[in-house]
């Protein structure tokens, strides 16, 4: 699929998540590689709902410049690592839902592990109910550079496979490109909800 097209899909898929509200007030941000050098990042401050191809802006990978001068999103640095980490990684969605922001926090390890749900299969590579998924999660940081620094060391020692949390903040997921990107996010949203109903559930 050209870029063209996938930037397309994108938009798409920022409209879809936007129409959920999984993106409100302006939060959340969304990526796609354009090619080995630069990704295509939305623009700082845009209602997710109602993005268009020129809301996304080329920012160059191994340094999170933006040549056009324009703006960003604040977490640019998350997205770019990604790329840099998983050479596969064709799109990156960060969204903001109550499920994955609240389960974040209600969690106090820094490994959210979901076991024996069906749904764990629209992850790829996930062929059955049984395995065991984990999903890491991290410390909230408003220094993104030093919060990148953190995920880097801890994917050098450790898996991080679709996605992962930000501590009261909302989910960070990646897939080989946008159509797969949005599965894995459907999907961990679906897990998410789950678990949070589980958790409530046991309590009463």
């Amino acid at each position: 699929m050209t870029a063209h097209l996938q930037l397309a899909e994108l938009v798409t898929a920022c409209h879809w998540i936007g129409a959920k509200g999984w993106a409100p007030a302006t939060s959340g941000n969304m990526s796609m590689r354009e090619d080995d050098v630069h990704c295509l990042l939305s623009e700082s401050g845009k209602d997710k709902g109602s993005l268009t191809a020129n809301d996304f802006i080329r920012v160059e990978i191994a340094s999170n410049r933006a040549p056009s001068g324009r703006k960003p999103s604040a977490e640019t640095g998350l997205h770019t690592l990604i790329y840099r980490l998983f050479p596969d990684a064709g799109a990156v969605l960060h969204t903001h839902t109550v499920n994955s922001t609240v389960l974040s926090r209600v969690e106090k390890s820094d490994v959210l592990i979901l076991q024996g749900y069906e749904m764990q299969k629209s992850l790829s590579g996930q062929t059955t109910h049984l395995d065991t998924l984990p999903i890491a999660i991290f410390d909230n940081d408003q220094d993104i550079e030093k919060l990148a620094s953190r995920i880097e060391h801890y994917a050098c020692e450790n898996p991080l496979r679709y996605g992962f949390l930000l501590r009261g903040h909302g989910l960070t997921c990646w897939g080989k490109n946008v159509a797969q990107a949005r599965q894995h996010l459907e999907g961990l949203e679906f897990l998410f909800e789950c678990e949070m109903q589980r958790r409530l559930l046991e309590r009463t």
